[in-house]
C-alpha cells in the first residue's frame, strides 16, 4: 500500500521551545490514522508542522514521495493537503456556500460539480447554503469546516480535535461522517482527545507523550492494550 504521508524525525516548536523531539508518523493510501496522547504531548504541533504553519527544524515531510517540508500552507494546499484546525475554522460572516467557495480558492475548474458533490455528502448544509456560518450550531460549523476542506479533493486530510466541545450525540454523527469521507478514498490523519472514538474508526494509531512517539500499531490492538486503556482511555 502506497504511503500518502511520511513524516520522519520531526523536530518543531514555538520560538525557542521545542515541542516535538523527532516524531514520525505514516499514513497509507485510504487509511485513517489517529494520533492520541495527553495534553501537551505535541499532537496539534505535529499537524501544524506537517501543514507548514510552523517550521520543521529537523526531519522530513513527504507527500506521495514528494518532499513538502516547510512548504508554506498555500503551497501544501495546492499540493493536496487540507487542514481543519480545532477553532476558528469557518468564516462566520460568510454564507455556507461562500465558505465552500473559499475552500476552492485555488481550484481552476469543476467548482459547480464539486459543490454539488460536497452538498450531497453534507445534505444538512445544502439546506442552509444561504445561511451565514455564524448562525449554525457547533456541530453544523464543524461539518462545514470538514466540507470546505474537501473542496479541493485533498490527498490527505488533517483533522485537529474535530469533536472538541461537541455533545456525545454529535460526536458520534461527526465520526460517522469522517468515516464516510475516509471510505470515499481520502486519507486522514486525526488528532483527538476522544481517544476511544478516534481509534474505533481508524485503521492504525500513534500514541505521543512529551513530544515523542510512545506507542504505535493497529488501532484495535491499541484499544485492547492494557497500557493504553489505563493511561489514555481511563479504564
Amino acid at each position: 500500500m502506497t504511503d500518502v504521508l511520511q513524516a520522519t524525525g520531526i523536530v518543531a516548536g514555538y520560538d525557542e521551545v521545542e515541542i516535538l523531539h523527532g516524531v514520525s508518523v505514516t499514513v497509507r493510501q485510504g487509511e485513517m490514522v489517529a494520533v492520541i496522547g495527553p495534553n501537551g504531548a505535541g499532537k496539534s504541533t505535529l499537524l501544524k508542522a506537517i501543514f507548514g504553519l510552523i517550521e520543521t527544524r529537523k526531519g522530513r515531510v513527504l507527500l506521495n514521495g514528494t518532499d513538502v517540508t516547510n512548504e508554506p500552507p498555500h503551497r501544501t494546499v495546492a499540493l493536496g493537503i487540507s487542514y481543519v484546525p480545532q477553532t476558528d475554522n469557518v468564516f462566520t460572516s460568510l454564507s455556507v456556500q461562500e465558505n465552500l467557495e473559499m475552500g476552492a480558492f485555488v481550484r481552476r475548474d469543476g467548482l459547480r460539480e464539486r459543490l454539488a458533490q460536497v452538498f450531497e455528502l453534507f445534505p444538512d448544509l445544502a439546506g442552509r447554503r444561504g445561511h451565514r456560518a455564524g448562525q449554525l450550531s457547533g456541530g453544523q460549523r464543524q461539518m462545514l469546516a470538514l466540507a470546505r476542506a474537501l473542496m479541493l479533493d485533498p490527498k490527505l486530510l488533517l483533522l485537529d480535535e474535530p469533536s472538541a466541545s461537541l455533545s456525545p450525540k454529535l460526536v458520534g454523527s461527526l465520526f460517522q461522517k469522517i468515516a464516510e469521507i475516509n471510505a470515499g478514498g481520502t486519507a486522514i490523519l486525526i488528532v483527538e482527545q476522544n481517544a476511544r472514538e478516534a481509534l474505533s474508526f481508524s485503521q492504525r494509531g500513534y500514541v505521543l507523550a512529551m513530544g515523542e512517539n510512545r506507542l504505535e500499531g493497529d488501532a484495535k490492538e491499541l484499544l485492547d492494550s492494557e497500557e493504553v486503556g489505563r493511561v489514555y482511555l481511563g479504564v
